[in-house]
């Protein structure tokens, strides 16, 4: 060991599991702290059903104390020997990453795959702030052959983004100055094809916002967009072009800690230079729509005794008023409009669609009231009731699709309840009832039950009529006794969110299975997806864990759908020599992003992995 240096060389050395050898080295150096040091990292293993068995082994190099970089050769069963390299960088003034993944010659598709993934940012204390980020891969079937590969929401739609705006204080007036460029790869499929979305190349513009005299607030936004589309099938239709637009609103509260009258005007303005005749033949258009809004809160108080509890119980109606007059909209383009989502947000809001390019005639009053049981202590919330309603007061022409008019005068009921009284467990519920229709047309049911650390079952239950109804199961939860007394140790010993940083302590023990000596503790966990009205599997997650104190084995299945017939499966295997470093293939990403509620058996930094320039 040479503490100089910060380095420790290990001759002929060999790594044994129970007695097995599952490592070994000729020569083998390591730190002697937690400084990064360039070398070999431990080798990865995955196994699925698209790409056969694959083990890659990453090799870190340590450039600089703010750069550095890692380079990942991979041999897959199926596919051949490809390689994966990530580059990063942290300066004073900006920072980034660089991502290529290269498979030369597929064996499976034919072809050479490729993906390049970039991000490249200003500090968040620059005076100009920027982004530019970005994604492209080689070929449409990439998504389905490296789900993982794509990190999306919308896997099929691939971004390359520029942003960059300033802030610019004048006085007690703050304005924003914003541009952007904003494309997408649209990776289509022959069987499923999707809609390309508009692309703005580019859009500028600025934001502001202040107070006047007589507490008058005012804001206003002034933009120019270009909207292109990519070449795909089925874009010749819908226009391309131009628009400038101007949102303004002035408006003042009046009110007091109780209650609060808040009435505003509102502005929509937008010019249009389309490349294809409209509708109506014409290539520009414009138009300027009012809006006026009131908008009337309270919130009335009273101490209550509820099971066998001091509460605090509140009364909070709404009541909100919207006049919005017609104004012709069906031939102008649609570039970013789409109806909002029907839900206790959106119906107290001025205009039903997002976006510049709709804005409906609206004579409307929203009415609800919302109550809320506190513990009067802590502030923390036990139980909350809401019902919601909005009325017509005439017909609404602009609805969306430019469809027929929206003559009924009651919409449906919004419903939502959710408590936490019953210690460990936490219900919600929201429920869209139609009173036209007399039945429920859209809800959303959950449970959670959490009565300690690793241990956490949840259910969801979501409905809409006509469309889809699907059931969800997650889970963390002890499998045997050492498990149980385990978490029960941990819940007692540590509050919720504590962990420890100390390697000596986890090599001791001092996990999710307490005590001295490596005893078993076995843990089931998983989530699944289940569509009741095609009456099949979507999406699942199931495995084990077995905390032995000294190390950790996870055994990880994953089935994921990329298509109504198609699916990716996977098995994720890990083992976790706790303090030193893990094995194999890394579920714990898919596990924390898909089991709510789900804790590590072990603080992440006691079992270091890749090193991170960003720590």
């Amino acid at each position: 060991m040479d503490f100089e240096s910060n380095t420790g060389v290990a001759q002929g050395a060999v790594l044994r599991f129970q007695g097995v050898p599952i490592l070994a080295a000729p020569v083998l150096s390591f730190p002697l702290s937690d400084q990064r040091k360039s070398g070999w990292l431990p080798p990865n293993f995955n196994l699925d059903s698209r790409g056969g068995f694959a083990v890659s082994v990453p090799y870190y190099w340590n450039i600089a104390p703010q750069r550095d970089a890692t380079f990942t050769p991979l041999v897959s069963s199926k596919r051949g020997v490809g390689l994966g390299s990530e580059f990063r960088y942290l300066e004073p003034g900006y920072q980034g990453s660089v991502n290529v993944d290269l498979l030369p010659n597929d064996s499976v598709a034919r072809r050479t795959r490729r993906a390049l993934a970039f991000l490249h940012e200003s500090a968040e204390s620059s005076a100009l702030h920027y982004r530019l980020q970005g994604l492209r891969v080689s070929d449409d079937d990439y998504w389905k052959d490296f789900p993982r590969a794509v990190p999306s929401l919308a896997p099929r739609l691939l971004p390359l983004d520029l942003q960059a705006d300033r802030r610019v204080q004048l006085g007690a007036t703050s304005w924003t100055l914003y541009g952007r460029v904003q494309q997408w790869q649209v990776l289509q499929d022959v069987d499923a094809p999707i809609t390309s979305p508009y692309e703005r190349s580019p859009q500028v513009g600025a934001r502001g916002s202040g107070r006047l005299a007589g507490g008058l607030e005012w804001g206003t936004e002034t933009e120019f967009n270009r909207f292109t589309l990519v070449d795909t099938a089925g874009t010749s239709a819908r226009p391309t072009g131009r628009r400038a637009h101007l949102l303004a609103h002035l408006g003042r509260s009046f009110g007091s800690a109780g209650w609060t009258l808040t009435p505003k005007f509102s502005l929509n303005a937008a010019s249009y230079d389309t490349d294809q005749p409209m509708l109506d033949g014409r290539t520009s258009a414009s138009r300027v729509i009012p809006t006026f809004s009131l908008d009337s809160a309270w919130v009335f108080e009273r101490d209550a005794r509820w099971f066998g509890r001091t509460m605090r119980q509140t009364l909070e109606p709404r009541v909100f008023y919207v006049n919005t007059p017609y104004h012709a909209q069906s031939t102008l383009p649609q570039f970013d409009s789409a109806p909002k989502d029907f839900n206790f947000d959106s119906i107290y809001t001025e205009n039903p669609f997002n976006g510049v390019d709709r804005v409906a005639d609206a004579h409307q009053i929203a009415a609800g009231v919302t109550t809320r049981l506190l513990d009067p202590q802590t502030g923390a919330e036990a139980v909350r009731l809401g019902v919601v309603q909005r009325f017509l007061l005439r017909d609404q022409r602009i609805t969306a699709d430019d469809g027929p008019p929206l003559t009924q005068r009651v919409s449906d009921v919004l419903l939502l309840a959710s408590t936490t009284l019953v210690p460990s467990w936490t219900l919600d519920a929201s429920v869209q009832y139609s009173p036209e229709l007399e039945r429920t047309t859209r809800s959303i049911l959950s449970m959670r039950y959490s009565p300690g650390p690793f241990r956490t079952v949840s259910a969801t239950y979501r409905f809409t009529r006509d469309l889809s109804e699907q059931l969800e199961l997650g889970w963390q939860w002890p499998l045997n006794a050492a498990a149980r007394s385990a978490a029960s140790a941990a819940a007692a010993s540590a509050p919720a969110g504590s962990t420890s940083n100390s390697v000596s302590r986890a090599l001791s023990g001092g996990g999710a299975s307490s005590g001295g000596s490596c005893r078993g503790a076995w843990y089931g966990v998983g989530r699944i997806n289940y569509s009741l009205r095609d009456s099949r599997i979507t999406d699942s997650i199931v495995g084990v864990e077995y905390d032995a104190g000294c190390w950790i084995a996870r055994v990880v299945g994953e089935r994921l759908s990329t298509g109504r017939s198609e699916a990716t499966t996977r098995l994720l295997l890990q083992l976790e020599l706790v303090g030193l470093s893990r094995l194999g293939s890394n579920p714990l990403g898919v596990l924390k992003d898909n089991i709510p509620g789900y804790r590590l058996l072990r603080d992440d930094r006691a079992a270091p992995s890749a090193p991170s320039i960003y720590d």
